[in-house]
């Protein structure tokens, strides 16, 4: 079976910009649910030996196989969010990209205002992408559960924008948690490992069940 990636920090590594509590729950409770339900809903089908990538492509804009892909998609996703941080990270871990930030936006400034800007203007839950497209540099947001990979965008960073990700200790306040993500917790070393391979992939399971 699919098994819930352990964290690859403390939980309580990323304080003060995300709190203990918030990262137990949100890996314990909200990541472990969607790898428990992921493995349910593929038992004793076709995908269930498939990798999680693979599900994930074969059932986006499926309408019957929605529940599959919105738990196959959370589990990637949040696998990649968690390796987005890093204890020590944000700005003054840039430099392995600085040079491709200031291609693509300028300036690391101008690259900030819009990813937080971004983030605040997206409507309900979803997540902000910093991803590679057509050799460039560029910032997305998508709704849900939907990952750039399915967009055919290579994603490199990201920050998850649901509530549970930030409302314990932010409330309404989603622009100072994605201030605060930027300027403390970017892991800059990981989105450079992502630029230079052809499928990003989060350190996760390959197979949905076995």
């Amino acid at each position: 079976m699919l098994t819930l990636p352990p964290l690859p920090y403390a939980t309580s590594a990323l304080e003060p910009i995300m709190s203990a509590r918030t990262l137990e729950i949100h890996h314990g409770k909200h990541h472990r649910a969607y790898v428990d339900k992921l493995n349910n809903l593929v038992s004793k089908t076709p995908l269930a030996h498939r990798p999680l990538e693979d599900v994930i492509m074969s059932t986006w804009a499926q309408p019957d196989q929605t529940k599959i892909f919105n738990n196959a998609a959370q589990v990637w996703n949040h696998s990649f969010f968690w390796q987005s941080m890093i204890p020590g990270g944000g700005e003054g871990a840039l430099a392995s990209l600085h040079d491709r930030i200031e291609e693509g936006f300028d300036s690391y400034a101008k690259f900030e205002t819009e990813f937080v800007e971004q983030a605040v203007e997206q409507f309900g839950t979803g997540y902000v992408w910093l991803v590679r497209e057509a050799g460039r540099l560029k910032i997305v947001t998508t709704e849900d559960a939907v990952p750039p990979t399915v967009l055919g965008l290579h994603p490199l960073l990201t920050c998850d924008l649901w509530e549970h990700a930030y409302y314990l200790d932010y409330q309404h306040d989603r622009e100072k948690f994605v201030k605060g993500f930027l300027a403390e917790l970017a892991n800059w070393k990981f989105a450079e490992q992502q630029l230079g391979v052809s499928h990003p992939r989060p350190a996760i399971s390959a197979t949905a069940t076995a």
